[in-house]
């Protein structure tokens, strides 16, 4: 088998490589048009543009079948971290192999020695981080003076990234004769500012929305109350017992605690972040890579360039910085036409955003409920099932330990005790807070939550809150506010027990609750320390003083008295200790009022008029 408008001994090597058929942007940069001009290349993550530049730059390189000796580098590739610069040197090398090529890669967190003294020697082919370039470049140690081709390879990363500068000092140092391929997965603005100074008459390649490519992604939007998210990415991964799974972080130190956690709970996991050296980096991915370990946690950035081929599931644990971001996530699975799975985990506040999110990358996504534990272990029971009832063809001597089993046991001990075996060598699922009692409606829309006797008029009686201080919390029964898992989140955020935290009073688009006055600046401290620098929480949740109290009155019951609400007299139990109730709860305080408002299901926003 040959492949058209490609030099023999790169053809042979596809060949050996396995490859059947080129894919879209493989097929494109080959074409008799691409032939000697610059390329501007917009292709998803995944779609094989490695091996597309690869293909694209030989006319450039190849002479007589094979790369000439050279003592400056004859083409240069610049990628944004280590470990896509390491995989491009590694599948180059097996590309131009039979070409005899002589390949340098020069990342940060290598030996820096070594490298110039491979460039010393003579390469053809460079492949680099930008920094660590430009320290060879400034240094003398690399010559670009006769550089054939310059290749940018996930050019929007590198922008991103803050490289900028640098990239404009190495193509600076190149000569203009040179052929420039800039590859991307998106193309904004910077990016075509940078091809109109650096290319000539470039050629537009885009395949993005062909078949390869995100195509083969399936998205999944889980909605979790902001304390159900570690408990729901547990339940995803039991769910899905994914080959190799990677779950995304917003920063180092959330890897760091997600991984803690999972290790903690029996899952075999490595972390990849900014803190981690090379050499760490290197045995975490070679973990994966030897099945020892399943789940890898990492930060945007360090999971860049990262191919691993049996990874077919994602998890966005915190939500990405925008539609770029996601794409670029989702894209470590779904690769070369292999089917993958993205879990975007969206706490209720944050729904909206994560709503446009997915119109501006055009991704229709499956919205659903977290799996709770009896989802998992129902689950678990069909692969069981399912393990259990293939053929086999069993050895003589695990035959003759079943038949003395038999005499000692009966089968129905035996299955028991099989499937305990079996359970026991995977970690428990999680209960979640807001999966429990309440079920579903015919229009698929969450019940309402059993209503419960309320106190009488005058709010909360306890002691201790005869001298309360207000509260504030940014989310009301818009962004689907409950008790259920508002509570958790107050003792979380505040460091205070359920015993503490007084009435709750949720409106539209804000809730109120109170605090003892003893400890309320203990409280606000608390608040500001496990707040980011926009004062929320990493779902988006704010908690500012109320000086005033609430404005908007409480609800009446169905006697038609204002009956204020704790939720101490109105909550139930929900499983795990926390307390359920019914959603909209309002909590005590303030006169009355008409029944202006019902709670409605997340996205029905128009009040009911009153009765």
């Amino acid at each position: 088998m040959t492949f058209e408008n490609l030099v023999p001994v790169l053809s042979d090597a596809l060949v050996a490589r396995g490859y059947e058929a080129l894919t879209p942007v493989q097929t494109h940069v080959t074409e008799t048009e691409a032939k000697g001009r610059d390329l501007l290349v917009s292709a998803q993550t995944g779609s094989g543009k490695t091996v597309a530049f690869g293909l694209a730059m030989a006319d450039e390189l190849i002479e007589d079948g094979r790369l000439p000796f050279a003592t400056s580098p004859l083409a240069l590739i610049i990628a944004p971290t280590r470990e896509l610069a390491l995989q491009v040197s590694r599948e180059l090398a097996w590309l131009y192999g039979k070409a005899g090529v002589r390949i340098a890669t020069c990342v940060g967190g290598m030996d820096a020695s070594k490298e110039r003294r491979a460039l010393n020697q003579g390469v053809q082919i460079v492949v680099g981080t930008p920094g660590r370039l430009r320290d060879h470049l400034e240094r003398g140690a690399l010559d670009l003076t006769a550089l054939r081709v310059a290749v940018l390879d996930e050019a929007d990363e590198m922008l991103d990234m803050g490289f900028r500068d640098d990239l404009e000092e190495i193509l600076d140092a190149t000569p203009e004769t040179r052929r420039t391929l800039l590859f991307s997965a998106t193309l904004p603005k910077p990016i075509v500012q940078l091809a109109k100074r650096y290319q000539r008459d470039a050629l537009r390649i885009s395949t993005v929305g062909e078949d390869r490519g995100h195509g083969d992604i399936a998205y999944q939007a889980v909605t979790v109350a902001p304390a159900d998210i570690e408990g729901a990415v547990i339940n995803l991964l039991r769910l899905h017992e994914a080959e190799t799974a990677m779950l995304f972080c917003a920063t180092r130190d959330n890897v760091r605690r997600l991984h803690a956690s999972l290790v903690e709970r029996g899952f075999a996991a490595v972390a990849l972040s900014g803190e981690h050296s090379q050499n760490e980096r290197n045995h975490a991915l070679q973990a994966l890579r030897d099945r020892r370990a399943r789940v890898c946690v990492a930060t945007d950035v360090a999971a860049r360039g990262i191919d691993l081929p049996t990874l077919s599931l994602v998890i966005h644990v915190e939500i990405p910085r925008d539609a770029e971001a996601l794409q670029h996530r989702s894209g470590r699975t779904g690769r070369a036409g292999k089917k993958g799975t993205a879990v975007i985990i969206v706490p209720y506040p944050r729904r909206r955003r994560v709503d446009g999110m997915l119109r501006g990358a055009r991704i229709e996504a499956e919205w659903m409920d977290a799996p709770t534990a009896a989802d998992v272990r129902a689950r678990d029971q069909e692969r069981l099932m399912e393990k259990l009832l293939t053929p086999q063809e069993h050895e003589p001597e695990d035959l003759e330990l079943a038949q003395r089993l038999m005499a000692e046991r009966s089968p129905e001990d035996i299955a028991a005790s099989l499937v305990r075996s079996h359970r026991a060598l995977m970690p428990p699922p999680e209960d979640l807070i807001d999966n429990g009692p309440r079920g579903r409606d015919a229009a698929g829309r969450p019940e309402r939550g059993e209503r419960f006797e309320r106190p009488e008029r005058g709010g909360d009686r306890r002691e201790g809150f005869e001298d309360a201080v207000w509260f504030r919390l940014n989310i009301g029964r818009h962004q689907n506010a409950d008790p259920r898992w508002i509570l958790p989140l107050l003792c979380r955020r505040g460091h205070v027990s359920k015993n503490e935290i007084g009435a709750i009073r949720i409106g539209p688009k804000e809730t109120m609750f109170n605090i003892p006055r003893a400890i309320a600046d203990r409280f606000a401290e608390a608040v500001v320390r496990t707040a980011n620098q926009d004062g929320e929480d990493d779902s988006g949740v704010a908690i500012t003083p109320a000086p005033d109290g609430p404005t908007y009155p409480p609800r009446r019951d169905k006697s038609g008295s204002a009956g204020d609400r704790s939720p101490r007299a109105t909550l139930g139990r929900a499983p795990g200790g926390d307390r359920a109730g019914p959603r909209g709860v309002r909590a005590p305080g303030g006169p009355g009022g008409n029944d202006r408002y019902k709670p409605k299901p997340y996205g029905q926003r128009s009040p009911r008029r009153p009765k």
